[in-house]
């Protein structure tokens, strides 16, 4: 039987809770972070099932197979002492804008419940860049007086700051991106289709995220777009603009490309490294706005004449 929750990479970081685990000493929070679309919220699942009892064989303890009786409660959505907190649809069928604070208060009165099954209450939140302030706060009651027998798994993307009282009563598991070689396993596993690889940088779920046509179409207009750099015609510049404008999924997929340009530019041009740091702060700032994707691209090719110049 197969792995039921199969991660590749991140090695030192699940040895760390291990041996967290094995100490007695576990901490009752964890923030597992790092860049989009590289498995954290896989971690999370992990160690969530591995702390409600499924278990691997003696040398992967985190592999838990498919047919391992904790995994399939898991797995099916009906372990009792299991609760994840995600955004929820609204009455349009379509995501929400964040995480609402009756979720976290919903989240904090389970907590107070005693374990079903005798071992742990277990939450995840995937993902803390979706609470909105006030469930933020909310959130904070737990964390500051955590109940027995209980432990609370935070993914982060980084997409925006969080409180730091909520960082302070955390361990953290830093997640890197993946080499090239553990991407490439990634995207073969799950058979993805071949655009996903130029569009991963390490990051397989983003890269396969953004490979639909739409987001294919946003990230060549970008590189066209950089390519000339810094006088790019009228031509480059409208279609850059429409083609990031066309769904979220475009946005974004420009929006990566742009970073990565900028990221790419930093240690020789620290120019760049400014304007990397004030394309992110737009797009935070474009989200919670609900700016218009065409504004927010127009925007930050407005800030990449100040990494290059205007020649």
């Amino acid at each position: 039987m197969s792995v039921a929750l199969p991660l590749v990479g991140h090695k030192a970081a699940e040895q760390a809770f291990l041996a967290a685990h094995s100490s007695g000493k576990l901490h009752h929070a964890w923030l597992i972070e790092g860049p989009t679309g590289i498995g954290k919220s896989r971690l999370a699942f992990r160690l969530a099932a591995f702390i409600l009892g499924a278990r691997g064989p003696g040398d992967a303890p985190l592999d838990a197979p498919e047919d391992e009786p904790v995994m399939q409660k898991f797995l099916a959505g009906g372990h009792p002492d299991l609760r994840i907190v995600q955004l929820e649809l609204n009455d349009k069928g379509k995501p929400r804008q964040d995480i609402t604070i009756d979720q976290v208060r919903s989240l904090n009165h389970f907590f107070t419940l005693k374990p079903a099954m005798g071992g742990w209450r277990v939450g995840i939140i995937d993902a803390l860049d979706e609470l909105n302030r006030n469930a933020s706060n909310a959130l904070l009651k737990t964390l500051e007086e955590p109940p027995a027998s209980s432990i609370m798994f935070l993914v982060n993307h980084g997409s925006k700051p969080i409180l730091p009282t909520i960082r302070s009563r955390c361990r953290t598991l830093r997640l890197n991106p993946l080499s090239t070689d553990d991407t490439a396993r990634v995207l073969e596993m799950v058979d993805a289709p071949n655009e996903a690889r130029t569009l991963a940088r390490g990051r397989p779920g983003l890269g396969i995220r953004l490979s639909t046509p739409n987001g294919l179409q946003a990230s060549n207009a970008a590189r066209a777009l950089l390519r000339s750099m810094p006088k790019p015609n009228d031509a480059l510049l409208t279609a850059a603009v429409q083609a990031a404008n066309t769904d979220s999924t475009a946005l974004q997929a420009f929006s990566e490309e742009v970073l990565n340009w900028l990221a790419d530019r930093a240690n020789d041009h620290p120019e760049a490294a400014e304007a990397w740091l004030r394309t992110s702060r737009l797009l935070g700032e474009a989200d919670a706005l609900n700016m218009e994707a065409s504004q927010t691209a127009a925007k930050m090719i407005a800030g990449l004449y100040s990494s290059v110049g205007r020649g």
